[in-house]
């Protein structure tokens, strides 16, 4: 059984998106994979069914940073807008992300949200 985490960050391309469910403590990780990673097109849009699974992968947590190095994370958030309006409230951030390792990416995200938590409470 998995530990529910607040915070989750995704790093998202057109190959895999990267999920990390984490806590200052603890990380756990989970890879999406696209089932057309050598179609990239940068006019036509992303494959739904990926972005789902990307989608669902991050519906349980109570905040989320989007981060990516191109046009697929803005196609993430446009598809949960369209399917998801509670989770789209619930992302904090979209930003470009060359591509890092998934220690940066936790590191990254981490801080982001340190910064982010003396503002913002934790609550569902």
């Amino acid at each position: 059984m998995t530990t529910h985490h607040f915070h989750a960050v995704i790093w998202i391309d057109h190959k895999e998106a990267r999920v990390f469910h984490f806590n200052p403590e603890d990380v756990e990780r989970t890879v999406v994979h696209s089932e057309h990673p050598a179609k990239q097109l940068h006019h036509k849009p992303e494959d739904p069914h990926y972005l789902k699974a990307a989608m669902d992968a991050i519906s349980d947590a109570g905040v989320v940073l989007v981060i990516g190095p191109a046009h697929t994370k803005t196609e993430l958030v446009k598809y949960i807008e369209q399917h998801n309006p509670a989770l789209k409230a619930k992302i904090a951030a979209v930003e470009t992300v060359d591509h890092p390792t998934d220690g940066q990416i936790v590191a990254h995200a981490r801080k982001y949200f340190k910064a982010e938590d003396r503002v913002t409470p934790q609550t569902k």
